[in-house]
């Protein structure tokens, strides 16, 4: 699964890498944590660099305070649930990081202490996770609240070591673009849900200062001692 992530890279920079502008300041998020707004590209403007809530509430839901609003969406079932299928054809979108954050348990049983990871690209560049995203309307005051999901996908043999569940990173540009394209068929959109190369990306300890949400700032990064 994927729970936490950063987004530290300069606004632009993101924006002449995903050719994407932004109309406000954007501070960096070193622990960017669900219910949070974070920056995003949808399909259907793929030119703007959006906030949206980290939590999907999907657009037929009744009762907001009630529905689950999951995180992470299982790329091997979309098309087998109906909320997540039709999104898959019609509300793709780019998650905007450069590196997240997974939980190694070590103890046996499963009891004890987890460990926290930094998971990032070998050559520490930003990147996409694919996700899924819509939009709920206060049927009472009017409000739209926009929010999305992380798509996750089975490990690569680096994150198989910390855990069974990764997020599924778009490889390069051109992914990125087809992921985005209404004119890709479905299939060439689930195609693209698959495990990153784990020879291009890197891993190392961390404090268990990233567990708590409440700490955000450069301190989350540093290599546990």
């Amino acid at each position: 699964m994927c729970g936490r992530y950063t987004f530290t890279t300069p606004v632009p920079v993101i924006e002449e890498r995903f050719d994407a502008r932004f109309s406000d300041a954007l501070p960096p998020t070193y622990n960017a944590a669900p219910s949070q707004q974070l920056p995003i590209i949808t399909n259907t403007e793929p030119g703007q660099i959006q906030l949206f809530r980290w939590g999907l509430v999907p657009g037929w839901v009744k009762d907001v305070k009630a529905a689950p609003k999951p995180i992470n969406a299982r790329a091997e079932t979309l098309p087998e649930k109906p909320s997540f299928r039709q999104l898959l054809q019609r509300r793709r979108c780019l998650v905007l990081a450069d590196s997240f954050y997974e939980w190694q348990q070590t103890a046996p049983a499963g009891k004890g202490p987890k460990t926290p990871h930094r998971i990032l690209l070998r050559n520490e560049q930003p990147f996409a996770f694919a996700g899924l995203w819509d939009e709920w309307v206060d049927r009472t005051s009017g409000e739209v609240v926009p929010t999305f999901t992380i798509i996750t996908t089975e490990p690569n043999e680096l994150m198989s070591q910390l855990h069974n569940r990764m997020p599924v990173i778009l490889p390069d540009r051109q992914a990125e673009l087809t992921w985005l394209d209404d004119a890709q068929s479905t299939a060439a959109h689930q195609a693209l849900l698959r495990p990153y190369a784990s020879n291009l990306m890197q891993e190392y300890v961390v404090s268990t200062l990233v567990n708590s949400p409440a700490n955000n700032d450069p301190a989350v990064l540093a290599p546990a001692a």
